[in-house]
């Protein structure tokens, strides 16, 4: 996989879409890129827990969580499934936990912070449509690509070697 440096991408693709940068690296995998899925969930992450079961033929999950500091929606168990599924990575536009072990997951995540309480389990939420967080609208089959510098969004795949 070639390295993802997203100020070379703004450079060489002007008009990608960048998002906020409010996000904070908390996988193993500082540097991801794939074609995205989404979930739209808040206090309950039944469906990311459905999500990273599938196969995830390298894309990444963006979840959109509401922006919510109460509660985290990945550990380490669900960030475990998403390695043996095949998932690149995960954003989350919420919180994670188990950040020690998160780290050391062959996988990248990237979450608002770190909240210790679980999630509510209730089979609420939906997936594979739009979401809009941190400026940006993300939808299912556009490209992100993320590391250390922040995240951004095309609407094809874009060669990294430009």
């Amino acid at each position: 996989m070639p390295p993802v440096i997203t100020p070379d991408i703004c450079d060489a693709h002007p008009d990608v879409r960048v998002l906020d940068p409010i996000f904070v690296n908390f996988g193993g995998i500082e540097a991801f890129f794939g074609p995205i899925r989404t979930v739209k969930c808040f206090e309950d992450n039944s469906l990311v827990k459905q999500a990273v079961a599938e196969p995830g033929e390298g894309a990444v999950l963006v979840v959109d969580a509401g922006g919510s500091h109460r509660c985290a929606m990945l550990g380490d168990m669900l960030a475990e499934q998403a390695v043996e599924q095949g998932w690149a990575g995960v954003v989350l536009y919420g919180c994670v936990r188990d950040v020690e072990v998160l780290a050391e997951t062959e996988l990248g995540i990237q979450a608002l912070g770190a909240h210790p309480r679980k999630s509510e389990k209730h089979g609420e939420g939906q997936r594979d449509i739009p979401v809009t967080f941190a400026g940006v609208t993300l939808t299912t089959g556009q490209w992100l690509y993320a590391d250390n510098n922040g995240i951004v969004v095309a609407d094809t795949r874009l060669s990294l070697n430009d």
